[in-house]
């Protein structure tokens, strides 16, 4: 089957926009709460699909099949609603986790506002 340029362009986007939102999500780091294993500016690849299923504007997943492990890396929500990345430190039975950047002299985390509930995650950090 021939596909025209123009539909060609238009699969390609909507096929990019399915794998953005639903598995993998690129962002800059910004800071240096995680150094030195996250350097400001490095580029993040993010697994959506590492804990569940949810739609991005969603704080809680339509299907849910692992929780974050002590150690990983994830992005989520803080409680104020701005995007962190941290390292897993605790998790509580309750669907929460602990969440503390390697660099804690300037790492702003769970020591300050707390547990975060584990449907504020966006999703793993695969690589840097």
């Amino acid at each position: 089957m021939k596909m025209n340029g123009k539909k060609a362009v238009i699969l390609a986007l909507v096929t990019a926009l399915v794998l953005y939102i639903f598995f993998f999500d690129f962002i800059v780091a910004q800071g240096h709460s995680m150094e030195p294993a996250i350097r400001d500016g490095n580029i993040l690849i993010i697994s959506r699909l590492r804990y569940g299923i949810r739609f991005p504007w969603q704080q809680k997943y339509l299907i849910q099949w692992a929780l974050p492990v002590v150690g990983e890396v994830v992005v989520f929500y803080t409680p104020a609603g701005e995007i962190a990345v941290k390292r897993v430190t605790a998790l509580t039975g309750h669907g929460a986790f602990y969440a503390q950047g390697d660099n804690s002299l300037t790492s702003y985390d769970s020591r300050s506002y707390g547990f975060i509930p584990v449907g504020n995650i966006i999703g793993k950090v695969l690589g840097y």
